[in-house]
C-alpha cells in the first residue's frame, strides 16, 4: 500500500485549515475490505506520530473497560490543558469540533472545543497518544478506542499518571453511571456545594457510627482492616421515607472523604452487563464510594446476578457501598439476610422534637420567631420531614418579609391541612377554590 495514495495531508490542500489523516474523495476506493480500512487508518496514525514526534509506537486497546484517560482527556480538551495536544483530524468529512452550553461560572455560554471522536490527541511528556476512531460498517458508523505508546513502560506510566490526576479531580466531582438503553452512560458532575458534617441532623449515635466507619475505611494505612483481618469492603443501607435526610447524609459523605465518589442510577435498562461494567469501573477507582440510589428499583430479572456480584470475593474490594431507598418494604430480604452484602442498615426516621428544633435553628428560624417561637414551631411541626421543615422556614421567611410578622401556628396548620389533602386526595373532592382548566 502506497501511503501517499491514501493519506491526504490537508496542509497541502488550499481549501483546508485543519490537518487531516484521511479524506474521502473519488480517488479513494471504499470497496476494500473492512480490515484494509482498519489497518490503513491505524497505520496512518502511527506514521503521523512518527513524522511529528519521532515516535515508533504500537497500538493498544483497553480490555477492562478503563475509561479514566478518556474522561481526563475530555476535561483537558474543554479546559485547554497544556499537556494535551491535538495532533490531527482523522477523517476529513467527519466532525472535527464539538460544542456544549455551560450555564455556570464566569464563562457561561456556548463553548467550542475539539471533538473527542475523529481526532488524535497526544500527551508528549508521556510519549502516548489516544484516538477514538470512526469505523464504517454495513449498519452505519461506530467507534473504536485506541491508545498508542512507544513501550509497555510508557503506557503504564501514563495510566498511573491519569489515575492519579483523576483521583485528585474526583475529590471535587462525582462520577455518575446511568443505565441506558445502549449500555452504561458515564458522566461527571461537579460538587457545587459541599455539605459539612455538622449540617447533617440525625440520630447522634448513628451519625457517629456511619462517619467513623467511613473514616476507618479510608484511613491511609488501613491498619484497622489488616490488624483484625477484616475484608477491605464495607456496605451500609439507608432506608426511610422521602425528605428525612438520606440525600443530605450522602452528600456530606461524598464531600468529606478524600476518595472518588460515584453514583449509580438504576433504571429499567439495568442488566447483568451493566452491573458488571459498573463494578469493574468502581474497582479501577478504588478505594472509592459507590452510591446506589433507589436500590429497590433493581429490575427483578437481574437481582440474582446483582446479589451474586456483591458476594464475589473481589467485586467489592476497596469499595464502600451505600444503598438508599425510600421504600424499605420493596427491598429484597436477600440483601440483608446474608453477610457481606450490606453490613448495617440504618432507618432514617422523621425527626423528633429535638432534631426538628436543631434543624430549624440551623436554618435561622429564631431570627424570625425568637427562641420561644423556635421551640413552639418545633413542637407544632410534629410529623414533618426535614424537607417539610425547610418549606416551613421558607414560608415563614416570606410571610415575615411581606407582612412583618409570622403566625407560625396558622402557617403550620395550613401546611398540615394541605399535606393531609395530598395523602387522602381530598383536594379532588374540595368544591371550593378550584384551579385549573374547565370545559
Amino acid at each position: 500500500m502506497n501511503r501517499k495514495d491514501h493519506i491526504i495531508i490537508a496542509d497541502t490542500l488550499p481549501h483546508r485549515q485543519e490537518p487531516s489523516l484521511v479524506a474521502f474523495s473519488a480517488d479513494n476506493s471504499r470497496a476494500s475490505s473492512y480490515y484494509t480500512d482498519y489497518a490503513y487508518v491505524i497505520q496512518g496514525i502511527e506514521q503521523w506520530l512518527a513524522d511529528r514526534y519521532g515516535w515508533e509506537v504500537r497500538s493498544y486497546i483497553s480490555d477492562d473497560g478503563n475509561e479514566e484517560y478518556w474522561a481526563l482527556l475530555e476535561q483537558d480538551i474543554r479546559s485547554n490543558h497544556p499537556e494535551a495536544e491535538r495532533v490531527a483530524q482523522i477523517y476529513e468529512q467527519v466532525e472535527a469540533k464539538a460544542f456544549a452550553y455551560h450555564s455556570d461560572g464566569p464563562e457561561a455560554g456556548y463553548q467550542i472545543f475539539p471533538s473527542v471522536r475523529n481526532n488524535v490527541f497526544a500527551y508528549p511528556e508521556w510519549r502516548v497518544a489516544v484516538a477514538r476512531v470512526p469505523m464504517f460498517g454495513n449498519h452505519g458508523m461506530y467507534t473504536e478506542d485506541f491508545i498508542f505508546a512507544e513501550s509497555d513502560l510508557d503506557l503504564r506510566r501514563f495510566l498511573d499518571y491519569t489515575r492519579q490526576r483523576r483521583r485528585e479531580l474526583d475529590r471535587r466531582q462525582v462520577t455518575v453511571f446511568t443505565d441506558g438503553r445502549h449500555g452504561i452512560e458515564t458522566g461527571l458532575e461537579p460538587i457545587t456545594r459541599l455539605v459539612d458534617r455538622e449540617e447533617v441532623v440525625m440520630n447522634p449515635e448513628w451519625k457517629k457510627q456511619i462517619f467513623r466507619s467511613i473514616d476507618q475505611f479510608f484511613s491511609e494505612d488501613r491498619g484497622f482492616f489488616q490488624t483484625f483481618e477484616i475484608p477491605y469492603k464495607r456496605g451500609i443501607l439507608l432506608y426511610g421515607k422521602p425528605g428525612n435526610g438520606k440525600t443530605t447524609l450522602v452528600k456530606s459523605i461524598a464531600g468529606s472523604v478524600q476518595a472518588p465518589v460515584a453514583y449509580w442510577q438504576i433504571t429499567e435498562h439495568t442488566c447483568s452487563d451493566s452491573i458488571q461494567e459498573v463494578f469493574q469501573a468502581a474497582a479501577v477507582m478504588a478505594p472509592m464510594i459507590l452510591i446506589i440510589e433507589d436500590i429497590d428499583s433493581m429490575p427483578e430479572q437481574v437481582r440474582s446476578f446483582f446479589l451474586n456480584t456483591l458476594d464475589g470475593a473481589t467485586s467489592k474490594e476497596g469499595i464502600f457501598l451505600i444503598g438508599t431507598t425510600n421504600y424499605p418494604e420493596r427491598i429484597d430480604p436477600a440483601l440483608m439476610n446474608r453477610a457481606g452484602r450490606f453490613d448495617r442498615a440504618y432507618e432514617i426516621k422523621p425527626p423528633n422534637t429535638e432534631l426538628r428544633q436543631a434543624y430549624l435553628k440551623r436554618k435561622g428560624m429564631q431570627k424570625l420567631l425568637g427562641e420561644e417561637g423556635l421551640q413552639e414551631a418545633a413542637r407544632l411541626a410534629e410529623g414533618f420531614s426535614f424537607a417539610q421543615l425547610n418549606e416551613l422556614y421558607v414560608s415563614a421567611a416570606l410571610e415575615w418579609y411581606y407582612e412583618k410578622k409570622v403566625d407560625i401556628g396558622e402557617l403550620i396548620g395550613n401546611m398540615k391541612s394541605e399535606l393531609h389533602k395530598g395523602r387522602t386526595q381530598g383536594w379532588l373532592r374540595d368544591a371550593e377554590a378550584k384551579v385549573g382548566f374547565h370545559t
